[in-house]
């Protein structure tokens, strides 16, 4: 973090997609020039447009271009770039990264790499939090692997388990296992999975509560010891462990359990020294009891939410934080108003198992309106690589109370159109239809549960409005190119006819019957 308090005259971000446009945005109005990163994938991304400068740092696989610590710290100094900021996901949570960044003399825009040492490993967070008294969920204190030894441990512990990656969050390296039968598989897949995505396959086990629910905190200290809560998001809409639909507030959360779930996430903050945006996750019981699940040490991809229930930028803050400044606002300062929900576009097809659906964007119409905003990634024409993660855009509304603001979502996605690839939105529409959406009384396996009943349902007349379409161009082709074959033989028999024309005129001259 900066010494002093001075804004940078120049950042570099890290990432790509919608959350390096969104970083982008804000540094725009802060008057700060922003330099994009960039792999051969991505040459002609949005970020890389909406940048000052960018710089290539490899070809399409992470490993190779946006995981290169050397490369990007290099984009860094080439451009005189003064701190990186690394959004989500790649390099955002890399302790190595934070040094790297610390030798080179750039500043790192998130924590110091202590804290994210001490939160980043998913087993030494939760002994770190049992010693600051939080509550956590039953599991190992140590990664596992051998798996001998961890099958022992979730047998002792009770199935359902939960195994998770111990370097990483995002879904990824987590399975769920509900007999002993399915262990070895899972935990074999988990530590693949978890090698690919974070460079290390160290996982661990916890016991899986019934019904349960994902609420997070939203937390953010400085460097001159204020730390403080920007309330909860309620993230229990997911598929295989990854979010679909967020919203804040969360439909369980009363004042009371708001102000011991944020002391507690502030707790556990400022147990590690933490600085900057962070998100403590919760999982919530059928009881209303919370347990600290992990802490995300950068910003989560369902910040929008809370920027619009508070009217805060929190990239801004970030910024200014990791200049040197302190936070702008006391616990009892900050806003809450009304209801914000956000969907996330995934270029994906719900109808054939959520394959993912790479491809040119032909037409795209985005939605607008009161309440309604856009984080995007992709513009009409742009290519979806095949090569990284499938969201190409955030959907996110805000109204009075949660009513209206499913509402206004539901009005949204349907002016949402995208051609030439396949997305979910049809997949969200029916999930915020849903009763049990609706009711706000819903959990984790909520989307799994309720699969059949989110299928779309097949439209009748639809179809044969459909089928008579298609007859009907058929023949139109049928038609034309019968057309066209006709008037071919007509100039054929024409051209024919001419030509033997000439031919007896020629034999008659010859003959001298025409002079």
């Amino acid at each position: 973090m900066a010494k002093e308090n001075r804004m940078f005259r120049k950042i570099l971000v890290a990432n790509r997609g919608e959350i390096a446009v969104r970083v982008m945005r804000t540094c725009r109005e802060m008057g700060v020039q922003t330099v994009a990163v960039y792999s051969d994938a991505d040459r002609g991304a949005l970020h890389v447009r909406t940048a000052d400068e960018a710089v290539r740092v490899g070809a399409p696989p992470s490993a190779e271009s946006y995981l290169r610590i050397d490369r990007v710290i290099a984009a860094a100094k080439a451009t005189g770039a003064e701190a990186i900021h690394p959004g989500y996901g790649f390099l955002s949570e890399r302790a190595a990264f934070v040094e790297a960044c610390e030798q080179a003399g750039i500043v790192f825009i998130g924590p110091p790499a202590a804290a994210m040492d001490a939160m980043g490993e998913k087993t030494q967070a939760r002994r770190r939090m049992i010693a600051a008294g939080v509550p956590v969920v039953p599991g190992m204190a140590e990664p596992e692997a051998d798996i001998e030894k961890a099958r022992a441990f979730a047998a002792q512990c009770g199935y359902p388990v939960m195994i998770k990656a111990a370097a990483g969050g995002g879904g990824k390296g987590m399975r769920r296992v509900d007999s002993e039968r399915e262990f070895d598989a899972a935990f074999g897949g988990a530590q693949r999975e978890a090698k690919n995505a974070f460079g290390d396959d160290r996982v661990y086990i916890e016991k899986f509560l019934e019904k349960p629910r994902h609420v997070e905190i939203q937390v953010f200290a400085d460097g001159h010891g204020n730390c403080i809560h920007l309330f909860e998001r309620e993230c229990s809409v997911q598929r295989r462990h990854q979010k679909v639909i967020e919203e804040t507030p969360s439909p369980i959360v009363d004042p009371e359990m708001r102000a011991k779930m944020g002391e507690v996430a502030v707790r556990a903050a400022k147990a590690v020294g933490y600085v900057g945006a962070g998100t403590c996750e919760f999982l919530v019981d059928a009881h209303m009891n919370f347990y600290f699940l992990e802490m995300n040490t950068r910003l989560q991809v369902e910040h929008p939410v809370t920027e619009l229930r508070t009217g805060l930028d929190l990239v801004r803050w970030q910024l200014e934080v990791a200049a040197g400044g302190k936070l702008p606002l006391a616990q009892d300062e900050v806003p809450s108003n009304g209801h914000a929900i956000e969907a996330r576009i995934n270029a994906e097809d719900p109808a054939n198992g959520f394959m993912p659906s790479p491809g040119k964007i032909t037409y795209l119409r985005l939605p607008g309106g009161p309440g309604t905003r856009i984080d995007g990634g992709v513009y009409p024409g742009y290519t979806v690589p095949m090569t990284y993660d499938s969201m190409i855009a955030k959907l996110i509304v805000w109204a009075p109370s949660r009513d209206e603001a499913i509402d206004r979502l539901k009005r949204a996605l349907s002016e949402f159109v995208v051609k030439g690839i396949t997305t979910n939105i049809g997949y969200l529409k029916r999930i915020l239809a849903h009763r049990e959406f609706l009711s706000g009384d819903y959990d984790t396996t909520f989307l799994g549960r309720c699969a059949k009943d989110l299928e779309p349902v097949p439209n009748v007349e639809l179809a044969k409005v459909a089928l008579m379409a298609s007859a009907i161009h058929q023949f139109q082709l049928d038609h034309k190119r019968s057309r066209q074959l006709a008037a071919s033989a007509e100039g054929a028999r024409e051209a024919h006819s001419r030509w033997a024309e000439v031919g007896r005129i020629h034999a008659l001259g010859r003959s001298g019957g025409v002079r």
